[in-house]
């Protein structure tokens, strides 16, 4: 292939001294793919920037990086929605691919494998996809986030093939914005740590790599939908350190307090209305205890059915439950999960398959590691439901008593 033939967008763009050649290319084509890969063995270059963050980049060429995965402290620490999220874009990824002949990304590949080929630096200039997905999470009210949730969970159990109107959207951005682009296009909350943010955030990391200019011709891979607003923050006045500004995007904007709060304020009230029903008179403070842990304890052991686990995960889910919902500190999915993990521990095989696996929406229950995230998911789920609806029947039966 001739340079000549070469035809994808490309901004040029003078930064001290440095020409940055932008290519925008379309991560669902052999074309691009097959573009980068002759820019970077022409010999014009000394420098490569792609749009990979160093999980996404360990992914792409660690075939054992998931293998490597401590899926408990994945999900001590609370990450295993973002765990889950991420299988999810990688299922409908793994579809894109088999509908199109090519894996989404495969430019990304190429760039990597050219600019190993000739000894160039390789700077991987994204932001990490966990804080982006975080950052979108927090900047959107809690009906949209419902709405992104949905349709995540949605694309899981769709049978239908990935249109063309799909595969199209994926030619301009990557798999985060096609799969939020219906959303994006609407709202500015979702828009600016999606799309702009990490647009700015790439023209940071371009001045962080290349601080003293001795890089003068750097080729820069990014998605098509990225072209104008990266060109428009290189031209713009990029602090002299921008390491300042990197750590204002990598940051996650503060939570509300008062959700926080909620737990503890339910756990209170339940436990006061244990000690009311126990002062009007004991049959009825049994009566308040028994429903609680039936209530509680059996919506989320069903979760745990649901997902699949071990029959006696589904006990355990159904003691703890109870008794977690009372201790906000400790959670039933991370009680439910740790039995999993004990009784049906995954093999190398699990970790290997998982991505495959995820593609389709019964792998999910399958797959020992993804059926572990489910458990812990819809344990959680079932007891959060739990609380809430055992709380309001427990301020019932103390109403129907005081009457």
């Amino acid at each position: 292939m001739s340079s000549a033939a070469v035809s994808g967008p490309r901004q040029q763009v003078i930064k001290h001294q440095t020409e940055y050649t932008l290519l925008g290319t379309a991560h669902v084509s052999k074309h691009s793919a097959e573009e980068v890969r002759t820019l970077i063995q022409s010999g014009e270059f000394d420098a490569v920037a792609i749009e990979l963050c160093p999980a996404r980049f360990a992914s792409m060429t660690d075939p054992d990086a998931l293998a490597k995965l401590d899926l408990f402290q994945v999900i001590k620490q609370g990450k295993a929605g973002l765990v889950a999220a991420n299988l999810a874009l990688g299922s409908f990824q793994q579809r894109v691919a088999e509908e199109s002949g090519i894996a989404p990304g495969a430019e990304m590949q190429a760039a990597i494998e050219a600019a190993q080929a000739k000894n160039l630096p390789l700077w991987l200039i994204d932001r990490d996809v966990g804080i982006t997905l975080k950052r979108v999470y927090r900047n959107v009210p809690w009906w949209q986030r419902a709405g992104l949730l949905s349709g995540l969970i949605g694309s899981l159990f769709s049978r239908e093939k990935v249109s063309a109107d799909e595969i199209e959207r994926l030619k301009e951005g990557d798999v985060l914005e096609s799969t939020f682009s219906e959303f994006a296009a609407e709202s500015e909350k979702l828009y600016q740590p999606l799309i702009a943010e990490r647009d700015h955030f790439m023209a940071l990391r371009l001045a962080e790599e290349n601080g003293t200019s001795q890089y003068k011709k750097v080729l820069v891979v990014v998605g098509a939908g990225h072209l104008k607003g990266l060109a428009e923050s290189l031209n713009s006045h990029l602090p002299e350190k921008p390491q300042e500004q990197l750590s204002i995007l990598n940051s996650l904007p503060a939570a509300s307090r008062w959700p926080k709060m909620i737990p503890w304020v339910i756990a209170a009230l339940v436990l006061l209305g244990f000690g009311l029903g126990f002062s009007r008179n004991t049959e009825l403070g049994w009566q308040l205890i028994t429903d609680w842990v039936l209530i509680n304890g059996g919506l989320s052991a069903f979760g745990v059915l649901i997902a699949g686990g071990h029959p006696l995960t589904v006990l355990t889910a159904f003691l703890a439950a109870p008794l977690t919902s009372l201790n906000p500190t400790v959670g039933a999915g991370m009680v439910a999960a740790a039995a999993e993990l004990w009784l049906r521990k995954p093999t190398v095989a699990d970790f290997s398959s998982l991505r495959q696996d995820t593609a389709q929406w019964t792998g999910w229950w399958k797959n020992r590691v993804s059926r572990t995230l489910l458990v812990f998911i819809l344990a959680t789920l079932g007891s959060a439901v739990g609380t809430y609806v055992g709380g309001f029947h427990i301020v019932g039966l103390l109403s129907g008593s005081a009457a």
